[in-house]
């Protein structure tokens, strides 16, 4: 009773002083500047009052008070779908986040999820930095929803208040055009990190080593450094400068290539190299070859060297001492296990050309730094070199799996050309075909029934050959079924699309959407029906009245394959694309030739004649999107309904992106 007498106390003195500060801040603040807001056309479900007060020299509050009718209700600021929206002019300078009062309602929506919204009345309080006698401009966007059905209803509001010394402003509010876009929908779609590929690259970094140029290196190497050392100390901390210029010597180049094609031509002209290097079909063939050149290199058919002078200058320079003469030992080994890491670091390169202008940067430094750790730890823990392997044919062996590997892997390559120039070539069975006979044979490999020239004959298998074996043919099983159109979801990246297939034991079509603009060449997955032109798609959307799903996709976008796989495949994310959106799907890699009617010319003025480069400009100038995948909603109006939403392949995400768009149709 004591304590609750206490608390009694407490909570009065602390309300009478809050009161008595309220007072004091009203007194010291300039009287309220009222105006009525209107809604001129009528029918609107909320009526707004705009007041302002002045707090202090040069700041004012601004408080939005709206009356909900009886029967609606309206949502909170949390409610990033269905809060009011409050937009200011440009000139407006605004002070902090907005705040509201509390929500005076609860409910459970039809997801089991509990729902805050307003009842009665809604108000919103903005300070704005202005000086005496300025106007203050904007607009109101509202959803007000009825609380039988939840059908809501959007209206829009104008608001101009001249701001006074003492005397009251009125605020004039009229019925206005609503306004869909806002600055955050129309954010750029930025290209996602590919942790994907800086995983494959460290994986690649760590192989690397195990390679027959590589690995006997590692022990001398840090053998040289401890004994060589006047102490332990002084050997880890040139055992750290020798893996640090490893790293350097691998990600310098690279990085000097791209920040000099930006400082001469600039951020465009860089993008358009990588653009041409990961989609026309010249550098990809060239990809291929060089990948198959790589794998004949790692089955024992010839060596890739660099001339002996070059290797005996580094050579003679890693003699010198100090920093000098460790960078050049780094340099010596480079050079000298280029026949083995060669290939490799030609892989890590070319397979992130796809992910922007720094992912050769971000990839070459994973290798790199992955390639060059076990010369530190080794060299900081020197008792670890006793549990490394001994040198010995089994060396040659992880060169021939890399082989298999480059091979399986430089086929991605033609697949690309073959789709952005639809040759037919490299279809999803004939692809699948080619990996499961390499994989097959790299399975009978590893348990010794294939031998290559320089292969020690295998008189037994290991316990570690045998599992790694069985992880192979268990792949190849996997990987059988997708000959008879099984989606195979964890490498769907990796292959040809789905429509591309010829056979399929559903029996379903190759591809629905014949007779559309384009459609002969181009695709839908699952079957879906849309459109390929955005022109098209926009007419069919004022023609059935829905919002358009706008996909920003490429032939050589993986991630656009793994979402499409992962994502779309979802029966709820088909119901709803098919029968409440118009699809369009915008491939801005393709390089069919347009009818001359159908040119675009871009924001400088360039005429652009590829279906590809046409919807590249599109995509960037209209929607601010310049990464694949890159979902845009709109409405026949070509109004963005939510924010911009790129790689996420996470299905509930998707769906909620979806239903926001449609309730804010």
């Amino acid at each position: 009773m004591k304590k609750l007498f206490k608390t009694l106390v407490l909570t009065l003195a602390l309300t009478l002083s809050f009161a008595a500060m309220a007072q004091e801040q009203a007194e010291n603040a300039t009287p309220a500047f009222e105006g009525v807001v209107e809604d001129v056309q009528g029918g609107a479900p909320v009526a707004w009052t705009l007041t302002a007060t002045q707090k202090e020299a040069g700041l004012y509050e601004l408080t939005f008070t709206g009356i909900i009718a009886e029967g609606y209700h309206g949502y909170p600021l949390s409610d990033m779908f269905s809060a009011p929206l409050f937009t200011f002019a440009e000139d407006v300078t605004i002070e902090g986040d907005m705040r509201e009062t509390e929500p005076t309602h609860e409910s459970v929506d039809e997801f089991g999820d509990v729902v805050q919204h307003y009842l009665g009345k809604m108000v919103f309080i903005q300070d704005v930095k202005a000086e005496a006698g300025a106007e203050i401009k904007g607009e109101i966007n509202t959803n007000i929803c009825t609380n039988e059905t939840n059908q809501c209803q959007q209206s829009s509001f104008d608001f101009a208040i001249t701001l006074g010394e003492k005397a009251a402003a009125e605020a004039v509010a009229e019925e206005a055009v609503v306004e869909e876009a806002s600055e955050e929908a129309a954010a750029p779609a930025t290209a996602p990190l590919d942790w994907s590929s800086i995983i494959e690259a460290i994986l690649w970094g760590f192989a690397a080593l195990l390679t027959p140029c590589v690995f006997p290196m590692v022990p001398m190497t840090v053998s040289f450094f401890i004994k060589g050392s006047q102490s332990p100390t002084q050997g880890r901390i040139r055992a750290t400068m020798y893996g640090l210029f490893i790293v350097a010597l691998y990600v310098l180049p690279i990085a000097a290539l791209i920040l000099i094609t930006r400082f001469v031509g600039g951020d465009a002209v860089t993008e358009d190299i990588f653009n041409w290097l990961s989609t026309h079909w010249i550098p990809n063939i060239i990809f291929f070859l060089v990948f198959m050149i790589f794998a004949a290199s790692f089955f024992g058919a010839f060596e890739i060297t660099l001339p002996s002078s070059l290797v005996n200058k580094s050579d003679a320079g890693a003699e010198k001492g100090g920093l000098m003469g460790i960078f050049f030992m780094a340099l010596t080994l480079v050079l000298v296990s280029f026949s083995c890491t060669g290939p490799i670091v030609g892989s890590v390169v070319i397979n992130s050309m796809n992910g922007g202008i720094w992912m050769p940067i971000l990839t070459m430094t994973a290798f790199a730094v992955a390639f060059a750790l076990p010369f530190t730890l080794l060299a900081w823990f020197p008792s670890m070199l006793k549990n490394m392997p001994k040198s010995g044919g089994w060396l040659n062996s992880v060169k021939v799996v890399l082989g298999f590997i480059e091979v399986a892997l430089g086929l991605k390559f033609l697949m690309t050309a073959d789709q952005t120039y639809h040759w037919g070539i490299l279809d999803r069975e004939i692809y699948l075909a080619i990996w499961i006979v390499v994989f097959t044979l790299l399975g009978f490999y590893l348990l010794g029934k294939l031998r290559f020239a320089h292969d020690d004959k295998v008189e037994h298998i290991s316990v570690k050959r045998l599992f790694m074996a069985i992880l192979v043919f268990s792949f190849v099983v996997y990987m059988i079924p997708g000959m008879f159109g099984a989606p195979l979801n964890g490498i769907s990246g990796y292959l040809p699309p789905m429509s591309s297939q010829d056979f399929r034991i559903d029996g379903s079509e190759k591809n629905a959407n014949v007779g559309v603009k384009y459609g002969d060449n181009l695709h839908l997955p699952h079957n879906l029906k849309g459109y390929f032109d955005l022109d098209q798609a926009l007419e069919a959307a004022k023609r059935e009245n829905k919002p358009i799903f706008v996909d920003v996709t490429g032939h050589a976008c993986n991630n656009c394959r793994e979402m499409e796989t992962r994502v779309w495949s979802d029966t709820r994310v088909k119901k709803i694309l098919s029968e409440d959106y118009i699809i369009c799907a915008l491939y801005v890699d393709d390089r069919m030739e347009l009818d001359e009617a159908d040119y675009y010319t871009n924001k400088n003025g360039k005429v652009l004649t590829t279906l590809g480069r046409k919807n590249n400009a599109i995509a960037v100038e209209r929607f601010n999107v310049n990464a694949q995948p890159g979902y845009v909603l709109l409405s026949p109006d070509e109004e963005i309904l939510m924010p911009v939403r790129g790689y996420d392949d996470s299905i509930e995400g998707f769906i909620e992106f979806l239903e926001g768009g449609k309730a804010k149709m």
